[in-house]
């Protein structure tokens, strides 16, 4: 994990999935200007570095590429392994909180190319106008237009050095824009990432083709005006489709060969579910990590690695927005349904927000949602439209976990007094009609299920000052929710219970009160508090009934 570069997985004894059928896959259809767009953490740049390997004039590469599939093919290798200068440029580092720092870092980017290729700094064959202006962007002295202008005067100088033109590979391209957009100064970093790649391919004689590798297609208007014989391929396209990510075929293996055939299933279920064109795709990253934490521990759960490597605030920037009522269709897709909408693949970061189908465009194309499978139950009637779904279990837990925070926080800046007073006055009915009414303007991210409920009751007393527990042993079990107001030496003690039916909620607040009984929940906290509510909170879907009595304390 974190290794991306394909000479170090090939000379450190690394367990490598062979990918580089791409190569041929690349070469048989030719475009001079190829747009890859894949979720983050499926292989982009493991896939980009082994290509400059492969094509890279300076190298000799026979040996890392001894014994994988592209080895068979001893034509191709003989044309193109090792005959083609190679610009390989990587943007993933090209950010900043402001303007200035991201175009800091963009200097510092060329600047590390040009002295990478230092040798054309002492070329005979290159133009001396080329030589002073690749001296400024090396010394990170060169003005804006030369910045802009940057990696076509690269291009043309190693062109004019090795009389052959160039291919240029450029990975996480979006980088930039997507930061820019998060922080305030979109329209200037586009004006410059304009320029710096638009001039690669528009009418550029040093290209030879261009691989190109992101997350979202920026709209060709925008960044690839003048890409001339011009292909994009998204997740939606079967061109590349196995190319990123692992099959289940490769998954099995991959398990059977570290001596864990039997967590199969659980490895499905949680990290499988991406459609690619027609294939069905496992996220690497998660696979390779799960795979290394049960090689140390067999008995290891599934966990969400992803939350930690990719730009999850999208969720929350959706849910947030008061313009758009996309509540019950996340509700559909917690539960496990689909919904069906309209994708959108031509996107600028700067309209992200502007409308739904944007939105749901972008959890698409970014890996948050995936394309129900052609022939299920979902297929679309419409052709304008596709079913969409959450692909598997670590993402449905990074939007529950999502629309929990987004909750508390909204229930942060929500009036509450009204809602205490109800708790602390012993008031059922003011509980039932005021909860019931959160519930109803309120995500279900857990399909209804207790433990969604038990959560969601706690939250309600979130940021208010109170000391709240839950599950904490007392008597003879635990409460579910104990709620204490030291200064006032008061206390609640709450237990929830999920109703099967509405007409059944009146008996499971009675049995919820008679558990607080039973298990002496009150026992221990019943010294030193003038006053103890003990409620029971029946739930049905977006309703709650609530019923309460009060226990006389103590002040020994």
């Amino acid at each position: 994990m974190g290794m991306d570069s394909f000479e170090k997985v090939r000379t450190n004894n690394c367990y490598y999935v062979d990918k580089t059928g791409f190569i041929r896959e690349l070469l048989s259809s030719f475009f001079e200007t190829n747009l890859i767009t894949r979720p983050r953490r499926f292989g982009k740049t493991m896939a980009m570095s082994m290509l400059a390997e492969f094509f890279d004039i300076r190298k000799d590469s026979r040996e890392l590429f001894e014994g994988l599939e592209i080895s068979k093919d001893k034509e191709l290798c003989g044309k193109w392994m090792n005959q083609w200068p190679v610009l390989f440029v990587s943007l993933k580092d090209a950010e900043g909180n402001s303007f200035q720092d991201a175009y800091g870092m963009l200097q510092f980017i060329i600047s590390s190319l040009c002295i990478e290729h230092a040798y054309l700094e002492t070329s005979e064959a290159v133009d001396e106008a080329d030589r002073k202006s690749f001296l400024r962007l090396k010394n990170r002295e060169g003005d804006r237009t030369e910045i802009k202008s940057s990696l076509y005067i690269l291009m043309r100088m190693m062109a004019a050095h090795y009389k052959k033109r160039v291919i240029l590979l450029i990975d996480e391209y979006d980088v930039p824009l997507a930061k820019a957009s998060d922080n305030g100064y979109y329209k200037e970093m586009l004006n410059v990432v304009r320029g710096f790649l638009g001039m690669t391919w528009k009418t550029n004689p040093s290209l030879k083709f261009a691989v190109v590798t992101g997350c979202l297609r920026i709209a060709k208007e925008s960044i690839f005006t003048g890409a001339n014989n011009f292909i994009s391929n998204s997740v939606s396209r079967e061109r590349y489709s196995g190319c990123f990510g692992f099959s289940e075929q490769e998954v099995r293996r991959l398990l059977e060969e570290n001596g864990l055939p039997d967590h199969f299933e659980e490895i499905k279920k949680w990290y499988d579910g991406y459609l690619f064109g027609s294939r069905e795709i496992y996220c690497p990253w998660d696979v390779m990590n799960h795979i290394s934490m049960l090689q140390i521990n067999p008995s290891a759960k599934p966990a969400d690695y992803w939350k930690d490597t990719s730009h999850n605030d999208i969720i929350r920037r959706f849910i947030d927005l008061p313009e758009l009522d996309v509540g019950g269709k996340c509700e559909a897709l917690l539960a496990g349904g689909t919904i069906q909408e309209t994708i959108v693949e031509d996107l600028t970061y700067d309209i992200a927000n502007s409308s739904e189908e944007n939105l749901w465009s972008i959890l698409y194309l970014t890996g948050y949602l995936t394309r129900a499978a052609v022939g299920s139950a979902a297929e679309s009637s419409d052709e304008d439209k596709i079913f969409l779904k959450i692909p598997n279990e670590e993402i449905r837990s990074l939007f529950a976990e999502t629309v929990f925070k987004w909750f508390t926080d909204s229930v942060k800046k929500t009036d509450r007094q009204d809602l205490f007073h109800a708790w602390w006055n012993g008031d059922s009915k003011a509980l039932t009609d005021q909860i019931t009414d959160i519930l109803f303007s309120t995500i279900s991210y857990f399909d209804y299920k207790e433990d969604y409920y038990h959560a969601f009751t706690a939250g309600l007393f979130v940021g208010a000052g109170y000391e709240v527990s839950s599950n904490q042993e007392q008597g003879k079990g635990r409460a579910d929710i104990i709620v204490k107001d030291r200064k006032n030496r008061r206390a609640l003690i709450i237990e929830v219970k999920r109703s099967r039916a509405e007409q059944e909620m009146e008996k499971d607040c009675g049995a919820a009160l008679e558990q607080i009984d039973r298990k002496q929940y009150a026992r221990e906290i019943l010294k030193g508090y003038r006053k103890i509510i003990c409620y029971g909170a029946a739930f049905f879907e977006k309703e709650c009934l609530v019923r309460g009595t009060e226990k006389k304390g103590s002040l020994d």
